[in-house]
């Protein structure tokens, strides 16, 4: 029997503030520090799904900016395994910033990213068969498949890509520098 488990069992939620040294010159949350928050609390989502030691992201799909985050907010990442293919997880994040001031919640941000398990010899592992309970949940996990394809597309797309593209210096294929 395939081992089963739900989305809720994934769940990682972290809240933090937001420090002065984490804003950019338009006094908001800079992408790349949230972007860092989202693959640690991804990587956590997987790591418990999968009850692994190792899990490493595979792709970022997406990160949708909503709304801008400031310092007199906080910011609340959630996170969760949305869908998963035989050895990998996607987990979907959603980023609520909250005026610590006047209390208004909005959402910020939302994420997809793909995980893989990996054993102790760096090897995929297969990983337990999603099983969505909330309207949430099921909506995230119905929609998967068409993200997962896209995936696909995507990858084989820079396989190919990669090909061509060549690793040369650019001041040895006469560009100047």
């Amino acid at each position: 029997m395939t081992e089963t488990k739900h989305p809720r069992e994934s769940l990682i939620v972290n809240t933090d503030q937001v420090m002065i040294n984490d804003l950019n010159n338009y006094n908001t949350l800079f992408g790349g520090v949230l972007m860092k928050k989202l693959d640690n609390n991804a990587t956590l989502s997987a790591r418990r799904y999968a009850r692994a030691k190792e899990c490493v992201t595979a792709s970022t799909d997406s990160i949708d900016f909503l709304h801008p985050i400031h310092q007199t907010d906080s910011v609340c990442v959630e996170s969760f395994v949305s869908y998963t293919g035989n050895k990998s997880m996607e987990i979907f994040c959603k980023v609520i910033a909250e005026d610590m001031i006047t209390g208004q919640r909005r959402m910020a941000a939302t994420a997809f990213l793909t995980f893989v398990a990996l054993d102790e010899n760096k090897q995929p592992i297969t990983v337990p068969q999603l099983v969505p309970e909330t309207e949430e949940e099921k909506f995230l996990y119905d929609s998967g498949k068409e993200r997962a394809e896209r995936r696909r597309t995507r990858k084989q797309h820079s396989k190919e890509l990669t090909e061509i593209i060549g690793l040369e210096k650019p001041w040895e294929k006469g560009v100047e520098v």
